[in-house]
């Protein structure tokens, strides 16, 4: 993929490949990150987005490509050198370490006088809300203070770069959501160019300027959160992010679309032509009762999340649909669902 252009890139890493043996972790990756920008790299398991943060680390050199931040070459900078805060997922405090200890380390590393490491300690505790922690060692502070004291550490040199990777995994889901829109203030507040490491879709989403998703050692779109959702290149970004509905038919006429199983439904946006098409409505934008396009079937699973239900119903064919809403429906019942020929979404190229 060429690289994605953004004005004034604090980041840019092009062509960027590496392998391990026979396995191609990145295969020429190229993107950008503007000033100031908050990227997540979302992906699954073995999808190359660790391997990618590491390259810009500086912890693996690339076989090909090169690195560049605020217009400078780092490709072959060593980790020290690049001015880069990192927070891992097990933090790497120094267990022996004091809290003000851990967060003045990199200070010291870089020969900062006494008296200025003492306030920007001072500083950066305030900034994570740990006054008042500077004694206390890591085994005393539970895993979110841990954090903070990490992501004071990270950013308490002013670097160019917030490198994180996977910071949130070993929290609780309360937790873990009270940290994300924690570090998202600091970030702001700091105007830091950052990039987020995660597996987690909704986490993603919620952080992130933009969202490069990752597989196979690619980047299979990078964009804003709602075009990554809303509008996913293809079928992989389409069931990877959120749950989705992918109908399978072909072009039929410039807003037709015959389904596999012989039903033909009304959209908008085919843009002519012809072709197999996968359409992708999400579960939300499914509706019981009357509409455009219109499937009856039974309720094989109804689950009541709080906020809405969450329906599986059986259509003809075999083939299950998603529906989220507001109706409570029993497993068994018979049901009509349905959707609006605009809240399709038009992949092309469906096997």
């Amino acid at each position: 993929m060429a690289a994605q252009e953004v004005k004034d890139a604090e980041l840019r890493v092009d062509g960027v490949a590496k392998r391990y043996g026979a396995v191609v972790a990145l295969g020429g990756v190229s993107l950008s990150v503007a000033a100031g920008e908050f990227l997540t790299i979302l992906g699954p398991s073995g999808s190359g987005k660790t391997t990618l943060l590491k390259v810009v680390a500086g912890f693996e050199f690339p076989d090909a490509g090169r690195v560049t931040v605020g217009g400078a070459d780092i490709t072959d900078v060593s980790p020290a050198k690049r001015n880069i805060g990192m927070v891992f997922q097990n933090y790497a405090l120094f267990p022996h370490m004091s809290v003000a200890r851990n967060i003045a380390f990199p200070l010291q590393m870089r020969s900062v006088s006494r008296s200025e490491i003492e306030r920007r300690v001072v500083e950066a505790m305030a900034l994570v809300e740990l006054r008042g922690y500077g004694e206390r060692l890591p085994s005393q502070l539970s895993g979110g203070q841990q954090q903070r004291v990490a992501l004071a550490r990270a950013v308490v040199f002013d670097p160019t770069l917030l490198l994180l990777d996977e910071p949130f995994g070993a929290l609780d889901r309360k937790l873990r959501e009270s940290m994300q829109l924690e570090v998202r203030r600091l970030q702001r507040r700091l105007g830091l160019t950052t990039v987020f490491i995660t597996h987690d879709q909704e986490e993603a989403l919620v952080l992130s300027d933009r969202i490069a998703v990752m597989d196979g050692g690619a980047i299979r779109q990078i964009g804003a959160p709602d075009e990554i959702y809303d509008r996913p290149a293809d079928a992989f970004v389409a069931q990877f992010i959120g749950e989705s509905n992918l109908l399978v038919g072909e072009i039929a006429a410039p807003d037709r679309v015959r389904l596999d199983d012989g039903t033909s439904v009304t959209v908008r946006g085919l843009g002519g032509g012809r072709g197999r098409v996968r359409l992708l409505v999400r579960p939300e934008k499914m509706a019981i009762g009357s509409a455009t396009n219109r499937f009856t079937g039974t309720v094989v699973e109804a689950v009541y999340l709080g906020e809405a239900h969450k329906l599986r119903v059986r259509v003809a064919g075999g083939v299950e649909l998603m529906v989220r809403g507001h109706h409570a429906v029993s497993t068994g019942a018979s049901v009509t669902v349905g959707f609006a020929p605009e809240d399709a979404h038009v992949i092309r190229g469906a096997g």
